[in-house]
């Protein structure tokens, strides 16, 4: 594809920011739609007003514009089977089928899958029902992991210290049904110790091809504590990733992962995130998820030379062998900043504080909006701010520097994010 091209960036969040941003750097493009943006995409190309949700309204708008490639950031639409319209209208889309989305859409199939395939997880049993569960917690020690099946934006996933957390957890999930059918089945999952990874690789059907990996920031609070998020902050690379881990990584995850896709005859052009645990008895996978990571992206972009157009179109292509990622050797740290409450319940539409003040950052705007000129708060993460150094404490001290200089009091941001030796 030798002429221009149009690009859509499907989604609303820093993750759609960072990729818009990103793209906007390519002389491939001619000009970028974001369906819905925010505040900080706006900027850079034309936003949308239309749901990520709204599949065929999306695929109606890339006809009626001529774009040639779209691109999906949240999972939902994937989940929902965007490809399949897509493909079957022959609009070029940069995403999973939805038979490859149920890596992250349905755990339990996640789990057979690995299985299958002899790729190492945790120790689990799958549960359909809340008598069931009951009966079935006394076979795990404690502490144990309990995942709701389906989506659930980073909230289901529960590590419970004892019998009552436990039979609380799942009174929630199974009975009140807070994460409505996404909990209606769940997994008791064998609790693992050790340092997480994230690892995001574009994969074309035949060849696959790791990212830079990263350390991402599950939890609320400082010292990682508190319950999970969809993530407060990252850095690439994992510190801890040695030649021979990365080598173990390869062999016993990455490629056997590959090779189950091809074997299921899954259709999956697109970016297929890793999430990992270095354990005692080895590497092994905590989630699959089918898109790009946020807040990830927000650092591993930042950190990629390549032109991520180029990249795109030959995994579409089916030419990603042909591909040689490149790193800059700068390192980079994001801090996520969230409105007070998340993941609970917390206030929209609070005003932001000027932020003119930060030099020399990457401003990715998550829940935000403009209304009359004022830049107002429009979920629960709402900025990640970006620093780069040349190692990463130096990258580290640059974010917090930053952020410092700003009126935050309405906001929270955790204070460790890239802390040497913590992740």
């Amino acid at each position: 594809m030798n002429k221009k091209v149009k690009v859509l960036v499907i989604g609303s969040g820093a993750r759609e920011h960072a990729l818009t941003w990103k793209i906007s750097q390519s002389k491939k493009v001619s000009k970028i739609f974001c369906a819905p943006g925010n505040a900080g995409t706006e900027k850079l190309a034309e936003n949308v007003d239309i749901s990520a949700h709204s599949i065929h309204r999306l695929a109606d708008f890339v006809k009626e514009k001529k774009i040639d490639l779209t691109i999906v950031g949240p999972e939902y639409p994937l989940v929902e089977g965007i490809f399949d319209v897509f493909k079957a209208l022959s609009l070029p889309i940069f995403a999973p089928s939805k038979g490859a989305a149920q890596l992250e859409g349905s755990k339990i199939w996640a789990k057979k899958f690995m299985k299958k395939y002899k790729i190492p997880t945790a120790l689990f049993k799958i549960i359909d029902n809340y008598e069931e569960g009951l009966k079935n917690l006394k076979e795990f020690p404690f502490p144990l992991v309990i995942k709701a099946n389906g989506l659930a934006q980073g909230k289901g996933v529960e590590i419970v210290k004892n019998l009552k957390e436990a039979e609380s957890i799942l009174k929630k999930f199974m009975q009140k049904k807070i994460l409505g059918k996404s909990g209606e089945k769940i997994i008791l999952e064998e609790f693992l110790e050790g340092k997480e990874i994230s690892i995001l690789s574009f994969i074309d059907g035949k060849t696959i091809l790791p990212m830079v990996s990263a350390c991402d920031y599950k939890k609320i609070y400082n010292g990682d504590i508190g319950p999970n998020t969809g993530g407060m902050g990252a850095y690439p690379p994992a510190s801890f990733l040695n030649a021979s881990l990365n080598k173990e990584i390869l062999e016993k995850i990455i490629y056997p992962t590959l090779n189950g896709i091809q074997k299921e005859s899954l259709d999956y052009k697109g970016v297929l995130y890793f999430g990992l645990i270095a354990a005692k008895s080895g590497v092994k996978v905590l989630e699959y998820n089918v898109r790009f990571g946020d807040p990830e992206t927000q650092v591993i972009l930042p950190k990629l030379k390549n032109d991520l157009v180029e990249i795109i179109l030959a995994v579409i292509s089916q030419n990603l062998s042909k591909i040689n990622l490149k790193w800059r050797r700068e390192n980079f740290c994001g801090v996520v900043v969230s409105s007070f409450g998340y993941p609970g319940e917390f206030k929209k539409e609070i005003p932001l504080p000027d932020l003119t003040k930060l030099k020399d950052v990457l401003i990715f705007h998550a829940g935000t909006k403009k209304e009359n000129s004022k830049l107002l708060s429009n979920a629960g993460r709402v900025l990640t701010i970006v620093a780069k150094g040349n190692n990463l404490k130096e990258a580290h001290k640059a974010v917090y520097q930053n952020l410092n200089k700003i009126d935050f009091s309405n906001f929270y941001y955790r204070k460790d994010i890239g802390k040497i030796g913590w992740c």
